[in-house]
């Protein structure tokens, strides 16, 4: 587990707004607490994010901070997209998440994205030349939009902005880690 801290850092939770994959949103949360981050989560529409257990299974809802469309990238130090079939698949869609995600790359902020939530990096045209990972399914969209696709628990592409990516809730300890060291500066 890694020691980096982030203090006076605010990392943005992208998501839909339903079909959250419970874990994918509790775990990285939690995290980001306790490195001394401040997690603000976002949506299109404000309001509640419903999430799920196994993509089917109703979990939880969560009061939503904002809107994707109000909030301003260049105030985050980060971004983490959970997954979930149905919030990812939703999140794609999004002019707001799309160019959110954008500018936080053009700015070489790090955005980390788990299981299904690398749709978002693909419709935001932002794998082309770059290697992530995700759930098996996306392989073909992710090559598709001129990625590089491989099968390892966390995987760390700096070739610019830094993305961090991983496959499935199994992942969450390794995509953390990642995450933090990132958010928090630690490239190595």
């Amino acid at each position: 587990m890694t020691t980096a801290t982030l203090d006076g850092r605010t990392i943005a939770f992208l998501v839909s707004g339903k079909g959250i994959e419970q874990p994918e949103l509790t775990g990285p949360w939690q995290a980001i607490k306790d490195a001394g981050g401040k997690p603000v989560l976002l949506s299109p529409d404000g309001g509640k994010a419903s999430t799920v257990n196994n993509d089917l299974d109703p979990a939880e809802d969560y009061p939503v901070d904002g809107t994707i469309a109000d909030a301003d990238p260049g105030e985050y130090d980060g971004v983490i997209i959970p997954g979930g079939t149905v919030n990812a698949d939703t999140l794609r869609t999004d002019d707001d998440a799309r160019n959110f995600v954008r500018a936080a790359a053009q700015a070489g902020r790090p955005i980390a994205a788990i299981c299904h939530g690398p749709w978002l990096l693909v419709d935001a045209g932002l794998v082309e030349g770059r290697t992530l990972t995700s759930y098996p399914s996306l392989q073909t969209d992710i090559r598709n939009a001129g990625g590089t696709w491989v099968d390892e628990q966390v995987k760390i592409d700096d070739s610019a902005a830094p993305l961090i990516t991983s496959r499935n809730p199994d992942d969450i300890p390794a995509f953390v880690d990642a995450t933090i060291k990132q958010f928090a500066g630690d490239r190595g």
